[in-house]
């Protein structure tokens, strides 16, 4: 029964995982689409284009991050075995990485705000609020990095726990953990180096996707072997 109720649990973790994925995944990069590059009036203008594209944006982020908790909870249950002081440590990192991405979608909606019909928006010029649109824009595109940084080092956790374990092939956590590593990589060098982080972060973050990716689709078709967890030489 306990074993059945985990399969379960496990599928149901790799269906909000594909959801994650998918619909957060394409909210994280839409503010990066839409900045021109030190064109403020052009980002302007392609973010009122987009602007229902944007609203979307919002809205998949929140039922992305709804489905993160999830998978997050499940994914604490299944490797509590091998070592749950790691366990937890990973959920809490996964909880920090929800906090981030909660800090951007504060300011999502600003350059909505401002470049808006609103009548107080008459005491600035046009070119102000073109400015301080384009500003806030890269501030939720640098704030959502940082939840970048929680969530690779979630995965890196996760990964050597699956390693240590039996629920799954071991290559899954290693892919998983290399596409945390990634995640950590890219976010670093993007605030260290924005202009050699927009260079390199096409080539590593693919890894991201293809260690999430497998994980989620082992969960779905084949789940976590029925056998009891293989716990790491120190449980706590």
């Amino acid at each position: 029964m306990e074993a059945k109720a985990r399969l379960s649990a496990d599928r149901i973790a790799g269906v909000l995982w594909l959801i994650v994925i998918v619909l957060g995944g394409w909210a994280f990069f839409v503010p990066f689409t839409l900045i021109v590059r030190s064109d403020v009036a052009a980002t302007a203008a392609k973010l009122l284009a987009s602007e229902q594209s944007y609203r979307l944006a919002f809205v998949a982020n929140l039922i992305a991050g709804a489905c993160y908790v999830g998978v997050t909870v499940i994914l604490y249950e299944l490797l509590k075995p091998v070592n749950r002081t790691l366990s937890m440590l990973a959920a809490f990192f996964g909880m920090s990485g929800m906090a981030g991405v909660a800090a951007a979608s504060v300011v999502h909606f600003a350059p909505l705000v401002l470049l808006g019909t609103a009548q107080y928006a008459t005491a600035f010029t046009p070119a102000q609020l073109q400015a301080l649109a384009y500003m806030s824009l890269q501030l939720q595109a640098d704030v959502s990095m940082t939840g970048m940084v929680f969530f690779g080092l979630q995965c890196l956790a996760v990964g050597y726990l699956i390693v240590r374990s039996t629920l799954v092939p071991r290559i899954l956590g290693v892919l998983l953990a290399l596409g945390g590593l990634s995640y950590v990589i890219a976010s670093f060098t993007t605030f260290l180096s924005p202009g050699f982080g927009a260079l390199l972060s096409p080539y590593i973050l693919p890894a991201g996707l293809l260690g999430e990716g497998s994980l989620t689709v082992w969960l779905i078709v084949k789940g976590v072997s029925r056998t009891t967890p293989t716990p790491a030489s120190s449980t706590t």
